[in-house]
C-alpha cells in the first residue's frame, strides 16, 4: 500500500488485477492505509494501540535500544556552526550526496 500511495494507483492496479480505475475496495484500501498511517507515531514509529492493554496490547511490547545515524550525527555536528539570533533563523541543515 505504501507503493500504491506514494504512485497515486490502486491497489487492484499494482497487483496486475485492476484496470486502473478505482473500485470500492481500492479506495477503502486507500482509507485503511491513510487512517493506519495517522496512527503511527512520527518520532519513534510505534502505535498507540500497540501499548494499550485494554486494546489487546502489551505495555512492555517494545525495549528502548541506543541507535546512532550517521546522518543525524552529522546533522548535529553541523547545527553547532550555525549563528545565533537573526542570523541563523530559518536556517535548516540537509544531506546531500556528496560530488565525486
Amino acid at each position: 500500500m505504501e507503493l500504491c500511495h506514494a504512485h497515486g494507483i490502486p491497489h487492484s492496479q499494482f497487483t496486475g488485477a485492476g484496470d486502473g480505475r478505482w473500485s470500492a475496495l481500492d479506495r477503502a484500501k486507500a482509507l485503511a492505509y491513510l487512517a493506519y498511517q495517522r496512527s503511527v507515531c512520527r518520532e519513534c514509529g510505534t502505535r498507540h494501540a500497540e501499548w494499550d492493554e485494554e486494546a489487546g496490547g502489551d505495555r512492555f511490547a517494545y525495549v528502548a535500544e541506543p541507535v546512532r545515524c550517521p546522518g543525524c550525527e552529522l546533522i548535529e555536528m553541523e547545527r553547532e556552526h550555525i549563528p545565533q539570533g537573526a542570523e541563523g533563523r530559518g536556517l535548516k541543515i540537509g544531506l546531500q550526496p556528496r560530488k565525486k
